[in-house]
């Protein structure tokens, strides 16, 4: 076709009022299409704070079993635990670089836990081998003491 054709059936289009419908339904289109996209980048941004918060609630989940079952330990009586982490949660990733693989769970850099219990040894003991042995950690990185009455 060339430009005179061209010219031709857009000035037909227009003057039978085709032309304004087209416009009318692209521009339509186009801000579907926007809202959509708008819908969709949410969701994955959502999804970015969903992972960054689930490292607090990692520790803090972490440190509700362990208060719960130190103290029920025999001997431990009533207990608090604190909780520090080495880093946060590391991502494996393909080598795209867009699809997870895999979530690493942050390393625990030490426990404190203060009980009732803190001053008798069997307790301290039975307390430091289950934290050890539930966080995989050395001894060096639990702590226990005495709750103050």
């Amino acid at each position: 076709m060339n430009e005179k054709n061209i010219k031709e059936r857009l000035r037909g289009l227009s003057q039978s009022g085709k032309l304004r419908k087209i416009i009318i339904i692209a521009g339509v289109l186009g801000v579907a299409l926007i809202m959509l996209s708008t819908f969709l980048g949410s969701e994955k941004a959502q999804s970015d704070s969903d992972e960054s918060f689930s490292v607090s609630s990692y520790s803090s989940r972490v440190q509700r079993e362990l208060e719960s079952l130190i103290s029920d330990i025999q001997g431990a009586g009533k207990t608090r635990v604190l909780l520090t982490m080495e880093n946060s949660a590391e991502y494996v990733y393909l080598e795209n670089g867009t699809t997870k693989t895999k979530a690493i769970e942050p390393r625990v850099r030490g426990v404190l836990v203060i009980c009732e219990g803190g001053d008798d040894p069997v307790a301290v003991g039975r307390i430091t081998e289950a934290v050890t042995k539930a966080l995989d950690i050395s001894t060096a990185k639990v702590c226990i003491s005495k709750l103050s009455e």
